[in-house]
């Protein structure tokens, strides 16, 4: 059986999933949303990142969010976050990026420049894949299909601009619903899907017209 590829995102209701973190994670595009998500954060939504990463035994990341990772969890030794930086600091690090990232975090390594057979690849060498955040890398994965799960919590929060996990002209696709949602204390809401084929059309009317 060959590893599953698992996208983690943060989004708004508008869809938004850049810099959920603070000012400085993604300011491109003059974003002035930056830690979007910190006000809202609580123990269900904690409880539930540490539950998916506990599994993991590989992390996929964008060059952007690799240096925010890179410059942090190495360092990070105590706290509630102690057992997420045990992992992401045990587990084998992919960066995809075309540039030449400073690959100074341990166990790190750049993908090649064909994401499809780099995908692959990963997937014959380990169980359970993460890509955390790494909005750009994301959009790509999901506009080609890289992926078998789409994890995202959703918040109660409109930011009418930013980078969207699904922006104008991504490629169409059906998702399929793989576990009943879950809700925290803030009004987030945990949704979980799998890729499901591409859309269907039809006539609501139809039916009526028939009788």
């Amino acid at each position: 059986m060959t590893g599953r590829i698992r996208i983690d995102l943060f989004t708004t209701l508008d869809g938004v999933a850049q810099a959920p973190g603070g000012p400085e994670e993604d300011p491109s595009g003059a974003f002035p949303y930056g830690g979007w998500q910190a006000p809202l954060i609580d123990d269900v939504v904690g409880q539930s990142v540490g539950a998916g990463i506990d599994g993991m035994d590989a992390l996929v990341l964008g060059r952007r969010t690799y240096d925010i990772f890179a410059s942090y969890w190495p360092r990070y030794r105590e706290g509630s976050a102690s057992g997420i930086a045990q992992v992401f600091n045990r587990i084998p690090k992919y960066v995809a990026s075309r540039g030449t990232p400073d690959l100074t975090w341990q166990g790190s390594s750049q993908l090649g420049s064909d994401l499809r057979a780099e995908i692959a690849a990963l997937r014959e060498r380990h169980d359970d894949i993460h890509v955390i955040g790494s909005v750009d890398l994301v959009q790509t994965l999901l506009a080609d299909g890289l992926y078998d799960e789409l994890v995202l919590w959703m918040y109660p929060i409109v930011l009418g601009q930013g980078k969207k996990v699904f922006p104008d002209g991504a490629a169409p696709a059906n998702l399929t619903l793989l576990a009943p949602p879950v809700t925290s204390s803030t009004g987030a809401v945990l949704l979980r899907y799998a890729p499901a084929g591409l859309p269907r059309t039809g006539d609501m009317g139809a039916a009526e017209r028939d009788e």
